[in-house]
């Protein structure tokens, strides 16, 4: 994947960075910036998923700006209707459904005829443990991640005669700004400190710890590269050794 052009893309809003709230689409400009001093050429896009108009205007864009998209990575989501089951709302179901399942299906669409015209094309979708199993009070969003996984599959089946190919990496505990701030929930509603929520949440992992993003990006590089062409198909876990089923 080394010197591949890139497309980063995120919805409009802010993110809090280092105690600050920083616009997500200045992040997105200092990555692109970080990106062109290397070997790579990137660009930044403002795309909600959940909307099919800027999920096509962002394919339409990335294809005048390069002339082809062989890699498309799914990885937006929502941990919207995050609750006690029986508190969660069909408005909550419908948010995470509409992020973390229906956005990758419209993207997918999107996306794949360019792959065709190319003779074969990479979707990753990242999916997640709870694309695995289930822990409690994360109903929503683990339906949907059992869903992108069906969805990977689907996709694996019926585009493969045109070579395009499908997986789902399934992260664990990585220790990104929505695992974090589902950490805090989860003390705040125990009435435990944060350590040790962590502690509890991480005896059932091998190696004891969250992961790093940079864990995902390898395995995600992988499934990108030439020694995946006879990958499909499959859900790759990034979980640090956490037991099935969980």
């Amino acid at each position: 994947m080394e010197g591949a052009n890139i497309v980063v893309t995120d919805i409009d809003g802010s993110l809090e960075v280092g105690g600050a709230l920083r616009s997500k689409i200045d992040l997105l400009d200092e990555l692109v910036g970080e990106i062109n001093r290397g070997q790579s050429r990137a660009m930044a896009l403002k795309l909600d998923v959940t909307r099919q108009d800027e999920v096509q205007a962002c394919i339409d864009q990335t294809t005048s700006a390069f002339e082809r998209i062989d890699i498309l990575i799914n990885n937006a989501g929502s941990l919207a209707g995050s609750d006690n089951f029986l508190s969660t709302t069909p408005d909550q179901w419908d948010a995470s459904f509409r992020v973390n399942l229906l956005g990758p299906m419209m993207m997918a669409q999107a996306v794949i005829p360019v792959m065709q015209d190319l003779g074969g094309g990479r979707i990753i979708n990242i999916g997640s443990t709870g694309s695995l199993g289930a822990e409690p009070g994360f109903g929503a969003y683990t339906a949907m991640k059992h869903g992108l996984v069906g969805l990977s599959k689907t996709l694996a089946a019926e585009f493969g005669v045109d070579g395009i190919l499908c997986n789902t990496v399934c992260p664990g505990y990585i220790a990104t700004d929505m695992h974090t701030a589902a950490n805090g929930r989860l003390a705040a509603e125990s009435g435990v400190s944060l350590s040790d929520i962590k502690r509890r949440r991480y005896a059932g992992v091998a190696l004891r710890d969250a992961g790093l993003p940079s864990d995902v990006a390898h395995a995600v590089a992988f499934l990108a590269g030439p020694q995946a062409d006879y990958i499909t198909g499959i859900n790759l876990p990034v979980t640090g050794g956490v037991p099935a089923g969980l």
